[in-house]
């Protein structure tokens, strides 16, 4: 949304127009029972509601899934499923920016995804995974302030999403692996987000091998990446970075 700003530079003043990121109230609405409300970035929807009912451990496949309708209002997604879902009697609110919500405790048992064991990279391959990450930047080059994560086999698929909450954009992931399929066994998240618990929880659900971040993991993140077999590297731009966990996979 266009917004006027002024700037000051040097004992100057100037007006400047600028867009910024969306923030939208956008509640989840399942078999006729209003859930919870997001605070996110209103897109791709139906992908954040379905992956967020995924990672819950509510549905398991898309084929569980009966209908999906966005209000024309674009402020309540409405899924319907084959089947009966209780709503969680407790939510936690995460540690994500926007205030994310989530009922999964995060002492994860070992298993939750599997992943390969025999998916190496050099570390010549992380600047070009990163840079899959730049190219898919769009809203954050248009408006700032929104993060962007990037599912991706290392070569050819691909799958982007933007969104104000970093937690939001890997619900949104999951939910068009689930939609749309992602069969490659090879898996590759990179994100602009924090890697907290719930991020790597997250991770951990789309079968991710590898997880990079431009920024810091959490302690919590690294013992759950550790128990559940993923590569975690942080602080990754150019040639450097932090490997956490799982150092077999990183070639030296």
């Amino acid at each position: 949304m266009p917004k006027e700003y002024t700037f000051f530079h040097n004992n100057k003043v100037e007006k400047r127009a600028l867009h910024l990121p969306t923030e939208a109230p956008v509640s989840l609405t399942v078999n006729g029972e209003v859930w919870l409300t997001f605070m996110c970035t209103p897109s791709q929807l139906e992908a954040l509601a379905i992956g967020f009912l995924f990672n819950e451990g509510i549905i398991q496949d898309f084929s569980e899934v009966a209908d999906t309708r966005i209000c024309e209002h674009g402020d309540n997604v409405d899924i319907w499923l084959y089947h009966a879902a209780e709503k969680p009697a407790k939510w936690t609110r995460t540690s994500g920016c926007t205030g994310g919500m989530t009922s999964v405790e995060t002492n994860v048992e070992p298993g939750l995804g599997a992943r390969s064991k025999n998916m190496t990279l050099s570390p010549e391959q992380i600047p070009a995974l990163l840079k899959h990450l730049d190219e898919h930047q769009i809203l954050y080059r248009q408006t700032g302030g929104v993060h962007t994560s990037v599912l991706t086999d290392g070569e050819e698929k691909i799958i982007s999403t933007e969104d104000i909450g970093r937690h939001n954009t890997l619900d949104k992931i999951a939910g068009i692996t689930l939609m749309e399929g992602f069969f490659s066994k090879k898996r590759i998240l990179i994100t602009t987000g924090r890697i907290s618990s719930e991020m790597m929880q997250k991770a951990a659900k789309i079968k991710a091998e590898v997880v990079i971040s431009r920024t810091s993991p959490s302690s919590l993140a690294v013992e759950i990446a550790e128990k559940e077999g993923v590569t975690l590297i942080g602080y990754a731009k150019n040639h450097r970075f932090n490997l956490y966990t799982h150092r077999e996979r990183v070639r030296e």
